[in-house]
């Protein structure tokens, strides 16, 4: 495993009053653990809101943690100690001052956190703002290469170029702004500034959401050569199912802050157990009018992140819904074939 998170917790302050003291809390994030291998993509699916993109800004620490551990290339036996230490000692454990830890990013500050940068990059959704409109492209890519000191002078330059060409571009380019080019080329941008610290792990944060289909089809093939040319681990971030489905190896489920179903991707395609997945497959369009498909149709809306439900989060909109899942919350159970679901109903049949 590349990278693993244990418990991990994102939650926003509400703040109130004329002192404005916190009044609620947003759980962006409540509580996930997730495992990625190294060389692997997984994908993360799930409605708007429900905690992707804030999953994954916060395991590189973009995002300030609540609670809970990221672990970056750890020792399963640093892992099991820090449970155990953990355990014995409380949670306060987790704070940087209690302990030192070499692997947990949870804890990392200062010249620490700013050196993993250069081993974990992300792309963001839409290029457009997350270039810099008054840089030149020369100086947006050699930007990491200078705060890392990994190159200058007339070695920069070659560096920058070499990435440039990489993702498709020329030498015309590296003096041109943003706005002179078009989303898929402003895209390209984006992927080679991620690339310039020759990275491990790379988020990609619906990369392709703003882009012609055909132009999708473009990144989404250069993302797959250069994983396999740098050997990258992906985190890609999308509603797009059929886009998670060309590209993951597995697919992670996220309701409203949790993980709901966990499997290969072929096996969830084939076969989705709990209910928010199959629902979710079940909204794909069929490209043959002539074939009519049973569609669920899921009732109510989503609930508020500040209060969600008790137990299960989607049992208000479950029709497999029990007294049980109404009381305690289910955890992710193994079904089979590296296969986990959180439902008492899927997993009780």
């Amino acid at each position: 495993m590349i990278l693993e998170t244990q418990n991990l917790k994102k939650y926003y302050p509400i703040r109130g009053g004329v002192l404005k003291k916190e009044v609620g809390q947003i759980k962006a994030v409540d509580g996930v653990s997730l495992k990625i291998r190294k060389g692997e993509c997984l994908g993360l699916v799930g409605e708007s809101g429900c905690g992707k993109t804030t999953f994954g800004k916060t395991l590189l620490r973009l995002l300030e943690p609540t609670s809970g551990h990221i672990y970056f290339d750890a020792p399963e036996e640093v892992k099991v100690r820090i449970s155990e230490k953990e355990r014995r000692s409380g949670p306060d454990l987790r704070k940087p001052e209690a302990y030192p830890n070499r692997y947990d990013l949870a804890t990392f500050r200062g010249f620490k956190l700013k050196n993993m940068r250069k081993r974990m990059q992300i792309v963001f959704q839409d290029p457009s703002s997350s270039l810099n409109p008054r840089m030149l492209i020369k100086n947006i890519v050699s930007e990491p290469l200078k705060v890392h000191h990994l190159a200058r002078g007339l070695q920069l330059r070659k560096q920058v170029l070499s990435l440039l060409q990489r993702v498709g571009l020329t030498s015309d380019h590296l003096f041109r702004y943003p706005h002179e080019f078009s989303g898929g080329q402003r895209q390209r941008i984006a992927i080679a500034r991620a690339l310039a610290t020759d990275p491990e792990f790379i988020v990609l944060d619906e990369p392709t959401s703003a882009l012609d289909v055909s132009v999708q089809a473009q990144i989404l093939n250069l993302l797959q050569d250069l994983q396999v040319e740098f050997n990258l681990t992906y985190l890609f971030i999308t509603h797009h199912l059929l886009v998670v489905e060309h590209i993951s190896n597995r697919i992670a489920v996220m309701y409203l802050g949790k993980i709901v179903e966990l499997a290969d991707t072929t096996e969830l395609f084939k076969k989705p157990i709990h209910p928010y997945t199959r629902a979710l497959l079940s909204s794909i369009p069929i490209p043959n009018p002539e074939i009519k498909k049973e569609r669920i149709v899921l009732q109510g809306d989503v609930p508020s992140p500040v209060s969600p439900p008790s137990g299960c989060h989607f049992h208000p909109r479950c029709w497999l819904a029990m007294k049980k899942c109404k009381e305690k919350e289910p955890s992710l159970m193994d079904v089979g074939g590296n296969h986990y679901v959180a439902c008492y109903k899927a997993c009780s049949r």
